[in-house]
């Protein structure tokens, strides 16, 4: 197992000796044990092959500058201008050049916003599948979330121009957000949130006219992320719309007109924000800006939102992508804490209690990881024409944005603890990843509205729940390598939980709507884990997931007494295992599970 789990017994030369160390220094793939079995599972070979130089370099990356850059990045907050030295309102944002630097590795260096759009990038000749393509977000999402937010917007706005743009749209816009070239490239954004509203976009008031054959918009956006992007998609109601969502039409604005001149938007103000601080969000008042339209715009009903509902699940699966890579930096730094720091005569790491907590920071983690890869892999099938695979990922997505999202917060409080005092001081990155944290419960939907989209719409509308609990019986019952009695412990499991969500969903219980999507993505993960250890198990791998399966199942889908001194012979010999340095093989994974 990686230095993580190993306790690091030192001599002290010094006080300063007695602090701590961080994850500073480590290549963040080489360590990840985890994701270097996953992708043996659900990752093609060739691809597999062709990738990891490049997941072990943006690892050391992640690990040493990017880590570097996005802390000083964070502390050297972007700056509005708001007009040039001749009086003119060429409004742009100062960005410290450690934020540049950052860009130049991910859209740059590695082009994560358009290897999955185009033939190529770092040298694989068809575009990337989504699984590829979400490992580099995570590696690198472990240093730096802000980024990621510009890196997924300009790969879902080229999503949707290429999807539903005009010829002449997409010849002015989609080559250069397909460019690696910093000199040349076109940034996405996405302005959508309103005074009147963020999650009701129905109460959207943007107005655009179309005035001499060009659409211009008029109004105010109030809280847009990327603000110095070149091309934002917003929606906005053409004029003698109708009222509500039918009214709205989807939008691409460039920064820049096709003859250089800046469009008539002005920034008025940047986001004092809790988190995320690296990029810049801002205000803006539209006077007639040009814009592109998207699909037919004007019919009746307007298809704007629809259309950008396909953005909106690609936005929530890299959501939860930074909230997995975040977890596992929050994890990576209680590990390297707990097996360095001494106090009351030993290594924090041998402390029980500690042990205990420890188990609640890796077990979102790993449930996170997993469910990426399989969200992932049922993208590609369902962009690939699979009708069944497409309603799993319809409500896979926010349950993954939903619940990822609330575990993030507790995972960082977590490792913060872990680390005492010096967690809550900025010099170290905890601080950083408790206020980053929270950001992802807001973005693209907070929990109730995940959780409703989950019941009401995935469930209710689309009988999405059924294709997921059909395809985690099917892994349960095809993998042989699974201890029986527990194969069927978990199908019983799934066959309950489908159940009870589709009854929260039939009746309409709206109070009963996170506890339903709690459970769904509990009992998916449990299977997902049991189906990769023992499938890891039976490859002479790693089964330690297994365990990790079973500890979902007694602690998040059990019914434990508060009040009761329970059994734990399981719980110690999982935690033992799980946070030894050895290998733990099929045999003795199998023999634990049976305590």
């Amino acid at each position: 197992m990686s230095f993580l789990h190993q306790k690091q017994e030192f001599e002290a030369a010094e006080l300063s000796d007695y602090v701590a160390p961080d994850c500073h220094g480590l290549n963040f793939f080489e360590i990840d044990d985890s994701l270097q079995d996953l992708i043996q599972l659900y990752m093609p070979a060739d691809l597999r092959t062709h990738m990891e130089p490049h997941f072990k370099r943006l690892g050391q990356l992640a690990g040493n500058e990017l880590d570097d850059w996005s802390r000083e990045a964070d502390r050297h907050q972007p700056v509005l201008h708001a007009r040039d030295g001749r009086g003119r309102n060429e409004d742009w944002i100062e960005f410290h050049p450690s934020y540049r630097r950052m860009e130049d590795v991910g859209f740059g260096e590695f082009g994560i916003h358009c290897m999955s759009h185009r033939p190529g990038v770092l040298g694989w000749n068809k575009t990337v599948p989504p699984v590829g393509k979400y490992v580099f977000q995570y590696l690198f999402g472990q240093s730096e979330f802000g980024q990621l937010c510009p890196i997924s917007a300009t790969d879902s706005s080229a999503m949707l121009i290429e999807r539903y743009a005009g010829e002449r749209t997409k010849e002015l816009l989609l080559e250069r957000m397909y460019s690696q070239d910093m000199g040349n490239i076109l940034k996405g954004a996405q302005f959508m949130t309103e005074k009147t509203g963020g999650s009701d976009v129905s109460n959207i008031v943007l107005q655009a006219r179309e005035e001499d054959g060009v659409w211009r918009l008029y109004g105010e956006k109030w809280f847009c992320s990327c603000a110095d992007g070149d091309v934002a998609l917003l929606l906005a109601r053409p004029e003698d719309a109708p009222e509500g969502n039918s009214g709205l039409a989807l939008f691409a604005m460039p920064r820049r007109l096709e003859d250089g001149s800046r469009n008539t938007y002005r920034i008025v103000r940047l986001k004092p924000k809790l988190g995320t601080k690296s990029m810049a969000s801002g205000e803006i008042i539209f006077d007639g800006a040009v814009a592109y339209p998207l699909g037919d715009v004007g019919a009746h009903p307007n298809k704007g939102l629809k259309m950008m509902m396909d953005q909106v699940n690609i936005s929530r699966l890299s959501h939860g992508v930074r909230a997995a890579a975040m977890m596992r930096r929050c994890l990576n730094e209680a590990l390297v804490v707990s097996n360095y720091r001494r106090a009351f005569g030993s290594t924090l790491i041998d402390k029980p209690l500690l042990r205990r907590q420890l188990m609640k920071l890796m077990v979102p983690t790993e449930q996170a990881l997993s469910m990426v890869m399989y969200v992932a892999n049922n993208l590609e099938a369902s962009d690939a024409g699979d009708p069944d695979a497409a309603r799993r990922t319809r409500i896979l997505t926010p349950l993954l944005k939903y619940r990822t999202a609330r575990d993030n917060v507790r995972v960082a409080t977590g490792a913060m603890e872990v680390r005492g005092g010096n967690g809550y001081i900025e010099d170290w990155v905890n601080a950083k990843l408790v206020r980053d944290a929270h950001l992802g419960v807001i973005w693209e939907g907070t929990s109730n509205i995940n959780s409703l989209d989950v019941t009401t719409r995935a469930i209710a509308k689309v009988g999405a729940h059924e294709d997921l609990g059909e395809d985690l019986t099917r892994l349960l019952d095809d993998n042989t390598a699974l201890p029986g009695q527990y194969a069927g412990q978990l199908k019983g499991l799934v066959d309950q939980t489908v159940k009870f969500a589709e009854d929260v969903a039939k009746r309409g219980m709206e109070t009963h709507a996170r506890k339903a999507a709690t459970a769904l993505y509990h009992v998916t993960t449990a299977t997902l884990l049991a189906d990769e250890g023992a499938a890891l198990g039976k490859m002479g791998r790693d089964a330690r997931r297994l365990l990790l399966s079973r500890m979902i199942v007694d602690h998040k889908l059990g019914q434990g007494n508060p009040l009761s001194i329970e059994a734990d012979a399981f719980d110690t010999a999982a935690t033992d295992a799980l946070l030894g340095s050895e290998k733990l093989d099929l045999d003795t994974v199998s023999r634990i599970l049976t305590l």
